[in-house]
């Protein structure tokens, strides 16, 4: 048996909570788990959001920390989605008479306007009087026709937990993405490198959209135009790769391999085959591999909005027959839907060389069995769905088949849909998943989609799907998804089981999960992931008992 990807832990944030020790995932199948399960993740729920923990969570406490998780409006701390500011460009006809005003020397055009007339009052003003016409940026404000997503649990900041001056908001999750993915897997970091050489250490890391606010890309662009400054960071921190330079650079001090592979929303999955890869031809024995994405913010969500992709309010309200938008039932992944809800989250997982992992004692999440890779080929528009991921599906099914037998694949494993919630995705990866499963004699494939509970966190929605998948072996539990009461008749059902309750696995365990990613441009990638149990069943048969 060659070298296998193991995945010995698990870190990060989304509006479910922390990813560590399953609390986003315990947060999103709550209802179907114990008081004393949940007991630790309503405590961490309430440190995140700075609330008061009395030692028992009170029923009060549970509303505050229901409501500040998961898809739901977006708040004013966010931004205010009924007064977005934006500027009416205009011009003024000034007639006969010209207009005078008065401003600052330093606030004059470096290129005068012919029309200007320009009189010096004294060493710091001047006086202007301008004739003919003057050209003005008018600042106005509108309401946003987008008010759901899903944002981190309601008064988290994770940049209030180190020096986090002029960071932009995805570099400051990466940080406690990743410093919670080191921390929560049991070892200390400084004696798991003295048993590696330091190049057999990799980090894979980035974010499809890059970093982009005010601290980023977007002041890099706007400031100018606004009448602001770029600062010397603004550049370097916009950049896609960041999260990883972070990582090697701040947190684990690491001059092994680096980078990101970049695909658009399946960018997780193609990080992840980076790293499974490296460890497979034995090019590293630690691989970080994660993603960060803090697109929240209404100048991307407008860039999405123009293009038909996310749900609107008023596309909401005709979905419910209602005058206002049931913000918590955004995204109705396979249902009667309109769209995408945008998401922001940081996922990091450790993956580590089988016989490094059994060295250290590390605990077994699962393991990475493969990762599959293809394009679209010629389709009619850059953003339309192709052939690729019929592909990819397959493959990764292939895999399980060979891996875990005919009975394997059709009883024991299950799907980590896309699902992102429009009306195309639910057509086309409905048929995909029918297809494949009809081709090996699938009868009921369960199916999940947990952007229901999350949105979709673009180049991060793959790091989601995993974290929930390592969470349901853990406590045993598949989620339903949950904001939908039909599935629409378009979607192809055949060989299919979409999950409208939870799954119990205590009767039917999963030995593997096949991670679903598709996005724009034609980046398509599935991924085989197997099961702790499975996984240790491998090890023995290699290593022995």
């Amino acid at each position: 048996m060659a070298k296998l990807p193991v995945i010995v832990s698990l870190g990060g944030i989304n509006a479910a909570g922390r990813s560590s020790f399953h609390h986003g995932y315990k947060r999103m199948v709550h209802q179907s788990l114990t008081p004393e399960q949940m007991y630790r993740t309503w405590q961490d729920l309430a440190q995140r959001m700075g609330l008061a923990w009395a030692g028992q969570p009170s029923a009060e406490l549970l509303q505050q920390i229901v409501a500040g998780t998961l898809v739901r409006a977006i708040s004013p701390a966010c931004f205010d989605v009924k007064a977005v500011p934006y500027h009416i460009k205009t011009s003024l006809q000034l007639g006969d008479e010209p207009l005078s005003f008065i401003l600052r020397k330093n606030k004059l055009p470096l290129q005068i306007p012919s029309h200007w007339q320009v009189e010096e009052l004294d060493d710091k003003q001047v006086r202007v009087r301008a004739s003919g016409q003057l050209d003005l940026l008018l600042e106005d404000a509108a309401p946003f026709s987008v008010s759901s997503a899903g944002r981190l649990p309601e008064g988290f900041d994770p940049g209030s937990l180190y020096n986090s001056r002029f960071h932009p908001r995805g570099l400051q999750m990466t940080v406690f993405a990743a410093s919670d993915c080191l921390q929560s897997s049991g070892l200390d970091w400084q004696q798991l490198m003295a048993k590696v050489a330091p190049d057999q250490v990799a980090v894979y890391a980035g974010s499809a959209l890059a970093q982009v606010d005010e601290d980023s890309l977007l002041g890099l662009i706007a400031s100018p135009l606004r009448g602001g400054r770029v600062s010397s960071k603004m550049m370097a921190l916009s950049l896609a790769e960041m999260p990883a330079d972070f990582v090697n650079s701040y947190i684990i001090n690491s001059v092994g391999a680096t980078g990101t592979n970049m695909g658009a929303c399946a960018t997780f999955l193609y990080n992840l085959r980076q790293g499974a890869n490296d460890i497979k031809e034995g090019r590293a024995k630690v691989v970080l591999v994660g993603n960060a994405e803090a697109p929240v913010n209404p100048q991307i969500m407008e860039g999405f909005r123009v293009m038909g992709a996310l749900a609107e309010d008023h596309q909401l309200c005709a979905l419910d027959g209602s005058d206002s938008p049931d913000n918590r039932r955004a995204c109705r992944p396979f249902s009667t839907n309109c769209g995408f809800t945008m998401a922001e989250s940081a996922q990091f997982v450790m993956l580590m060389d089988d016989e490094l992992a059994l060295q250290l004692g590390a605990q077994i999440m699962g393991s990475v069995a493969d990762v599959f890779i293809n394009a679209d080929a010629n389709k009619k528009s850059i953003s339309a769905p192709g052939v690729g991921n019929y592909v990819t599906v397959a493959k990764a099914a292939a895999l399980a088949k060979a891996l875990l037998g005919e009975q394997g694949l059709r009883q024991h494993t299950y799907v980590q849909a896309h699902g992102t919630g429009t009306p195309q995705n639910r057509v086309t990866e409905s048929h995909i998943l029918s297809q494949t499963a009809q081709h090996f004699g699938i009868e009921a494939w369960p199916v999940v989609g947990i952007k229901s509970y999350l949105g979709h966190s673009m180049s991060v929605a793959a790091g989601d799907q995993l974290a929930a998948s390592l969470g349901a072996w853990a406590y045993g539990v598949l989620p339903h998804i949950h904001s939908i009461d039909h599935i629409a008749e378009d979607v192809h059902q055949q060989g299919l089981h979409f999950l409208q309750q939870p799954l119990s696995l205590a009767d039917r365990p999963m030995q593997g999960v096949i991670i679903n990613s598709k996005g724009f441009g034609g980046n398509n990638a599935s991924a085989l992931v197997l099961s702790p149990e499975q996984t240790l069943s491998m090890l023995r048969h290699k290593h022995g008992a």
